[in-house]
């Protein structure tokens, strides 16, 4: 196929994926307690923001009377499903290795189980509780998507992670970047309201900034194999994991933020399908769960 050439969908389906963790180091990403635990907070919050996703989109399905948005949605639970565990797996293992990521998802879970959970609400209000946080889910979705496409390109992880956490990371990203249609779809066939998508992505932006930067802080404090002289968090930490290409620059995600404002904006503007399939097609745990 010429590279040039992207597909547009493909049929989504789960892939039972799993990883054995053992003998993991505690700072496997770049030899860095920093980057690390940056990288481990997204960890922490995707346990339960996957099973939020999940809840949501079954109460959704009832609703969608599009026969190919029902199907991508069905095939969308079911990734995000394996998503949650493959994830909780590595908390776990860190969880029991010493490093006390608990109370820190302690306040994960109550943020999508109490504060975007379930209220008292019937009717229309119910309805357009479930349609806000649909919305909710589609704004999270377009952050994860430009996530995974700068995992597909981010030469520098080839040799800055360990391979394990490397393969899950961008096994993961990949789907992001194969359903990163589906949210965006399914608020759009509900709903669609241009107000109603920018609110929540207002909403979703400084709370996800605001808990991944919580959850670094509390790993860095509480990380067994830190001195209390390295615990601090610094700016040159981030500039410098950044100008590795590690992560995303400043300019980079500040595109990202405002790209979603735009009228037009669809998930299929950006990102590579092709690509996306051409490394699940080549993913170590992928193929093992053949």
């Amino acid at each position: 196929m010429d590279p040039k050439i992207d597909i547009d969908k493909v049929a989504l389906s789960a892939r039972d994926v799993s990883w054995d963790w053992s003998g993991l180091p505690m700072h496997y990403f770049d030899e860095s307690p920093f980057a690390t635990h940056f990288a481990n907070g997204m960890n922490m919050l995707l346990p339960e923001g996957e099973i939020f996703f999940v809840d949501i989109f079954r109460r959704a399905l009832p609703f969608v009377v599009d026969e190919t948005v029902r199907e991508d949605v069905i095939g969308f639970i079911g990734q995000e499903a394996t998503h949650s565990s493959a994830h909780q797996s590595l908390v776990d293992h860190f969880q029991n290795t010493g490093l006390d990521m608990e109370p820190f998802v302690s306040d994960v879970r109550e943020l999508f189980h109490k504060m975007l959970g379930d209220r008292d609400l019937t009717g229309r209000r119910a309805h357009a509780w479930l349609i806000e946080r649909v919305a909710v889910v589609a704004a999270i979705e377009h952050f994860t998507s430009y996530l995974g496409d700068f995992a597909l390109n981010a030469t520098a992880w080839d040799d800055a992670l360990s391979p394990r956490v490397l393969d899950l990371f961008r096994w993961h990203l990949a789907e992001e970047v194969e359903h990163r249609h589906v949210a965006f779809d399914l608020f759009t066939h509900l709903d669609g309201n241009y107000f109603h998508r920018v609110r929540a992505w207002m909403l979703a932006a400084p709370t996800l900034a605001l808990m991944w930067g919580r959850g670094t802080r509390h790993l860095m404090a509480v990380d067994p194999e830190l001195a209390n002289e390295q615990r601090a968090i610094r700016f040159r930490d981030f500039r410098r994991t950044w100008r590795k290409g590690l992560l995303p620059s400043p300019f980079s995600l500040t595109k990202m933020f405002f790209q979603y404002f735009r009228p037009g904006y669809h998930p299929s503007q950006y990102g590579s399908t092709t690509q996306a399939v051409g490394y699940l097609a080549t993913s170590p745990a992928a193929r093992a769960a053949l």
